[in-house]
């Protein structure tokens, strides 16, 4: 069951209406590393989780996922505008100027609809888990590109603090990885020891290489 409550995760402003930046922005919405994606994947792969405490993480980031798509779908709508003009947008997508009426689309910065392809799921925990932690990092990287080119310090603002939680869920889902990494496909199956080899195909190899040429170790995030 799901509950709306009339207020958003984090408060949401912009100095000025931007429509250009709004079709930028579009992608964190309805794009391959966006919050729409991510609160479709997590919750997706929660309906097979076993373990009761991995299971309630899984559904009460989905659940985040979806307040941060609410904050990013309102700073799309307040940088919009009030008025339809599509040469406010010389590149991007000009959907929300010529079919949604301003309105935030479940599309990318391109206008290429949201595809359920975006969504990974496995049924294997360990393999969903480095999935979602490389999606969290993904997020922060395209957080980061999107800070990088406004100046508006409302916008900013809303951007820092949804960068940040994608830093929070990243945590969160490492910490995770920790607890079952030696579980499904990351469990011994009493294959050959090719399996924890590693061959260097790069001659010469730097001495001081931290990366090891005999035997790996299953990764382990502090």
């Amino acid at each position: 069951m799901f509950k709306h409550e009339k207020m958003l995760f984090h408060p949401v402003e912009v100095e000025a209406a931007n429509p250009q930046y709004a079709a930028l922005l579009q992608e964190q919405l309805g794009g391959a590393n966006g919050e729409l994606k991510a609160a479709m994947q997590y919750m997706s792969q929660s309906f097979r989780i076993k373990d009761p405490e991995i299971k309630d993480l899984f559904l009460d980031i989905a659940a985040e996922e979806l307040g941060h798509m609410e904050m990013v779908s309102q700073t799309i709508n307040l940088l919009n505008g009030h008025e339809v003009d599509a040469a406010t947008v010389p590149a991007g997508e000009i959907e929300s100027h010529v079919l949604l009426g301003l309105n935030p689309g479940l599309i990318n910065a391109s206008g290429y609809s949201w595809t359920a392809d975006y969504v990974t799921v496995t049924g294997d925990l360990c393999a969903d888990l480095l999935s979602d932690i490389a999606s969290e990092q993904r997020a922060k990287v395209v957080y980061e590109y999107l800070y990088r080119q406004i100046s508006d310090k409302k916008v900013q603002e809303t951007i820092d603090f949804l960068l940040n939680r994608e830093e929070a869920h990243n945590a969160l889902f490492r910490e995770a990885f920790n607890k079952v990494q030696n579980t499904g496909s990351n469990r011994d199956f009493g294959t050959t020891k090719a399996a924890k080899m590693y061959f260097s195909m790069s001659e010469p190899s730097p001495e001081d290489s931290r990366f090891p040429h005999t035997e790996s170790t299953p990764p382990s995030f502090q």
